[in-house]
């Protein structure tokens, strides 16, 4: 399974239809709710926000009073064909005043997220782990080295570094680690 490098976005119009798509990285389906509230509240005036997402083999697909299949089902398809997981994809439709038909809405749907998916850089998803630790000061031009995902570190006895890992590099830093704790296992890509 894969997923993209970063999220992404891009506006189409339609037949005077704006088409607002996303594509966003999500670690697990709570993910989900936190995002579409803050849409909700940015997107208040959109006649609709659709959307599709896959997450640990968990997926679902909305229409918000599309056609029943023109624009969760398509989207979530697309997420499908590129083997993508822990993706979030929102389609944003502001509406022209011209109506598409099932086909045109199908299409338009999935190419919002078909162009954007295309778009992205593609990441193999691996097991990582999210972790805090502590290594003596000597250590830290190897870790700093080694740990693309640092995302704290503090400077006090020793050095305090919460991190997100592959498994080898899990390894490698028991061996150097004066304290290790493993916050929890995700999916991620490097």
């Amino acid at each position: 399974m894969y997923t993209i490098a970063r999220n992404m976005s891009d506006t189409k119009e339609i037949n005077k239809s704006k088409f607002i798509g996303y594509l966003i990285k999500i670690n697990s389906t709570d993910d989900v709710k936190n995002i579409l509230d803050k849409m909700k509240d940015e997107y208040k005036d959109a006649t609709h926000i659709c959307y599709a997402y896959i997450c640990d083999g968990k997926e679902k697909a909305f229409d918000d009073g599309e056609p029943s299949g023109t624009a969760g089902i398509p989207i979530l398809d697309i997420l499908r064909k590129n083997e993508l997981d822990h993706i979030l994809a929102i389609v944003v439709r502001y509406f022209g005043g011209i109506k598409l038909g099932a086909g045109g809405l199908l299409r338009a749907y999935a190419n919002s997220i078909n162009d954007l998916v295309k778009s992205s850089e593609i990441k193999e998803l691996v097991d990582g782990y999210k972790i805090r630790f502590e290594i003596p000061y000597d250590k830290i031009s190897y870790v700093d080295q080694k740990v693309i995902n640092i995302l704290y570190k503090e400077f006090d006895l020793n050095v305090i570094y919460e991190a997100i890992v592959d498994e080898t590099l899990l390894e490698d830093i028991k061996n150097i680690a004066i304290k290790l704790e493993i916050l929890y296992k995700i999916k991620t890509a490097f």
